[in-house]
This record gives structure tokens, C-alpha cells and sequence, in this order.
């Protein structure tokens, strides 16, 4: 079966999208951005998907991907146009290319315009199109930079994407609105830059004279993605937690296993790690009893007892199943804790794996 994600990034307004193959269990990233890579994986994880591959669809000029970032945490290839010369890359691809994820595949189609190194990736029963920026819903990417030419751009869109079927579904590489995506049919009757009756001529036109700004981030985001994102000082990486073997959440929330916290707690020295248990106090003597040390702070009190908590130190966060302790753990890195992780499976998981408590039944 196949497995279909669209994903966002705020900041630069990128669609990155995911395609998987559920019975191989292999996936590829279309235009994954550098920030999100943490989120993509963890994502990853959760479907039980192997990056194979990321896919770029050109040198972009408002974000750095996620390309390198991703190849060093998942071992994924890095694909995209041989003719952005990109360095870094394991794959340049060519119109007419495949690249595989288990039984099923995408279909590389040059559109250059936009820039010289525009690929647009069609899926192999040509159900759905990832064009990046060469067409976008209701409009297409500029031309203005960047090797971008309009009459390129006019016949990439006329003739790789306007012949693909009227149903085929269409994906942007951005939408500043928030329209997730269009089809072939809608684009060729409506967009106002390409479809209908418009000519070359018009098109160039139109283009010629949109006399926008450059991006923020170009100068930036264009070496690095010359690069396939790769930083040029190990100081610019994410930064991952070093106090404990934590693990993130497509939620957003870092998350211990209980075994691992159980070895911390026992470790020389005392407890290195503060566990607030944010149950009812009804809860914390009940049948699940609790984690030797534990302080109890029910979540409705968390807010106004921040102070009895020391910064210095890491903090878990327990409940009864893991759901109120994840929300618990959100409230405390809002609150600027930034050494916070959520016990998964709470309580249930923990007695279920016959780690010690106090109090509750045998």
C-alpha cells in the first residue's frame, strides 16, 4: 500500500512530501527542509518506514534542505538534477529517470524554467505530481534568478505536466495560502499565468515584469544547497540531548523509555533525573503506586509550582498511560526547561515491565 504524507514548514511555507511503500517498508522525502529533518524521521520511525532516498526538486533559494542532515542520521541517498552540479549529491538525475521505493517508483521529469536543474517527479500510475516550483496551485516559481527563463518555463509546464491526466493530482513545492494541492484539469482552465488561452508571448510577459524582491535567504540557502545542505561549521547541527538515550516523537515530544530511566535512578550518586508525576494524588497511591523519589505535582498545579523544579537538572514527566506527563512535558519547555522528557507508556509501561515501585499492588 502506499504511503502518503504532505508536510510543512512554517517559516519558508515548503511542502515536503513523503511516499512510502508499506509492504517493503521503504520511503522517499520530496524537498525536505534542514530544521524539520528531526521531525521527518521521527515520522519515519512511527510508520516503520527505511529512508531510501531524498529527493530535491531544484536548488532552492528560501531554505536549506534537508538532504545531508538527513543521508548522516538514516543513511538516505541523495538525489537531484545532474545539472545543478550539486556537490554531495550520490544521484543526478536525468529526464526519464526512476527512482524506486520498494514495488513502486517516481518518474523524473526535467521542467526547468524556474531554474536550469528543475525536476518535477510524476508517480507511476500518474496519480499524483510533485512539481516543486515549477507549477504551483494557481501560479508557477519565478524566473527571474538562477538560470530561470519564461519560455523554458512556458514549455516545461505545456508539455510535462499539462500531458499528464486531467485527474492526475498536483503537488506544490509551496503554497503561501495554505492550499495543499490542485489537479492537471484545474491548472490548464485556471491558472491565470499559464492556463486557458494564454500564449508563450503572454506568459514571458507576465513574468518579465513581476519585479519582486530576491528571497530572504538566498544568499544563504543557494551555497548550502550547493552543498545538498551540508553545514559548513559543526556548530550550525541540531542539537541532540546528551543526559539520556531519548527519542522524538512525531508529536513534537522527546520521550525515555522506561528502562532507561530506571538506569539512570539507579545509577551512583542518587537520582540525576527529577520525575514529576502529574497525577491526582488519589493516583499516586493507587494500584500502579509510583517511582521512588517521585514529586507529585498534579498537571492542573504544574504552571504555578514551576519554581519548585531545579533548571539545572533534567526532568521526566510520568502519568498513568503517558498522555497528560507528554502535555506536561510541553508546558515545561514553553516554560524555557529545556533538559525535559516524557516517560512513554507511563505507569502502565513501567509496571507492565516489572521495573520497581512504591507503594500500589502486587
Amino acid at each position: 500500500m502506499l504511503v502518503f504524507r504532505p508536510l510543512f514548514d512554517p517559516l519558508s511555507s515548503t511542502y515536503t512530501y513523503l511516499l512510502g511503500d508499506s509492504a517493503a517498508a521503504e520511503a522517499v522525502l520530496i524537498d525536505p527542509v534542514f530544521e524539520q529533518a528531526r521531525r521527518d524521521l521521527a515520522l519515519l520511525r512511527e510508520l516503520g518506514l527505511r529512508l531510501v532516498a531524498t529527493l530535491d526538486t531544484h536548488v532552492h533559494a528560501d531554505h536549506v534542505t534537508g538532504a545531508w542532515l538527513l543521508k548522516q542520521r538514516s543513511g538516505s541517498t541523495i538525489a537531484l538534477a545532474a545539472v545543478a552540479g550539486a556537490a554531495g549529491a550520490d544521484r543526478g538525475l536525468q529526464h526519464g529517470d526512476r527512482v524506486a521505493f520498494g514495488r513502486r517508483w517516481l518518474e523524473v521529469r526535467a521542467t526547468p524554467g524556474h531554474t536550469d536543474g528543475c525536476l518535477s517527479y510524476v508517480l507511476d500510475d500518474q496519480s499524483r505530481a510533485f512539481t516543486g516550483d515549477c507549477l504551483l496551485v494557481r501560479g508557477c516559481g519565478r524566473t527571474d534568478f538562477q538560470q530561470g527563463s519564461p519560455q523554458a518555463l512556458f514549455r516545461s509546464v505545456h508539455e510535462q505536466i499539462f500531458t499528464l491526466p486531467d485527474s492526475c493530482l498536483l503537488y506544490p513545492g509551496h503554497d503561501y495560502r495554505g492550499i495543499t494541492v490542485t489537479s492537471v484539469a484545474e491548472e490548464k482552465r485556471f491558472n491565470p499565468r499559464l492556463g486557458g488561452d494564454v500564449s508563450a508571448t503572454d506568459f514571458a510577459g507576465y513574468m518579465n515584469h513581476l519585479g519582486l524582491p530576491h528571497p530572504k535567504q538566498m544568499a544563504v540557502a543557494v551555497p548550502a544547497n550547493l552543498r545538498c545542505g551540508q553545514p559548513t561549521e559543526e556548530a550550525a547541527l541540531p542539537e541532540e540531548p546528551a543526559w539520556a538515550p531519548l527519542t522524538f516523537s512525531f508529536g513534537g515530544i522527546w520521550e525515555i523509555q522506561p528502562a532507561a530511566l530506571e538506569e539512570r535512578l539507579a545509577a551512583d550518586g542518587g537520582p540525576r533525573v527529577q520525575v514529576v508525576d502529574v497525577r491526582e494524588p488519589d493516583e499516586f497511591n493507587d494500584a500502579l503506586g509510583h517511582l521512588k523519589d517521585a514529586r507529585l505535582v498534579p498537571l492542573s498545579a504544574l504552571a504555578a509550582r514551576l519554581g519548585e523544579l531545579d533548571r539545572s537538572r533534567p526532568v521526566v514527566t510520568v502519568c498513568r498511560s503517558g498522555a497528560r506527563s507528554a502535555q506536561a512535558s510541553l508546558l515545561l519547555q514553553k516554560a524555557g526547561l529545556d533538559q525535559v522528557a516524557n516517560l512513554a507508556g507511563g505507569m502502565l509501561r513501567w509496571r507492565a515491565e516489572a521495573l520497581p515501585v512504591e507503594g500500589g499492588a502486587s
